[in-house]
């Protein structure tokens, strides 16, 4: 089995157990999950800001366990436009027209 490597500067979504989260650019990072100072050592854990334009708390940060991510979408690049991450890629190609021969 080979290695998947994941960076976190490219994870544009995140899969949970009630769906896709949209990331805010930039802000999903892997850490240790700790709730304060006398929680012990804590878990491997993940943390992003939600880019849903339908939640009631703005802006909302999600925090779990790593084991709990399903999935996780990214770009191959951290220097795309975040608008190009909601519009499927298209593709459009132009035929020119036979040139007559002189």
């Amino acid at each position: 089995m080979n290695d998947t490597t994941i960076v976190p500067a490219t994870v544009v979504a995140v899969l949970l157990a009630d769906g896709w989260h949209r990331v805010v650019p930039g802000s999903f990072s892997v850490g240790v999950l700790s709730f304060g100072a006398e929680a012990g050592p804590g878990t491997p854990g993940f943390r992003f800001e939600q880019a849903e334009t339908g939640s009631p708390y703005r802006p909302a940060t999600l925090a779990g366990p790593l084991r709990s991510i399903i999935a996780v979408r990214q770009v191959s690049s951290a220097t795309r436009c975040p608008g190009e991450l909601a519009r499927p890629a298209a593709r459009h190609r132009t035929h020119s027209a036979p040139q007559a021969a002189a």
